[in-house]
């Protein structure tokens, strides 16, 4: 990942959330935004890791970076 993000439109906040919350919450934001647009997700569930990754490429999404910053892990996904 690495990927210098330097525009958002949207932010999630799903932490202590767990499976499947985190995941339902960001394709409900996704079928609300407009392509191209940025979702910034902060989580805290460790297992959004896979899903989020799972769920960009299933749906043809991007999966723009992801940082870890303390128990925080923090996804920058773009709509396809």
């Amino acid at each position: 990942m690495g990927t210098q993000i330097e525009h958002v439109d949207y932010c999630l906040d799903a932490s202590g959330l767990t499976c499947p919350e985190p995941l339902m919450l960001v394709r409900n934001a996704m079928r609300d935004m407009g392509t191209g647009k940025v979702l910034h997700v902060i989580a805290t569930d460790p297992s959004t890791d896979r899903d989020f990754a799972n769920y960009c490429r299933f749906m043809g999404h991007q999966l723009l970076n992801h940082e870890v910053r303390g128990s925080e892990h923090h996804y920058w996904l773009r709509k396809s």
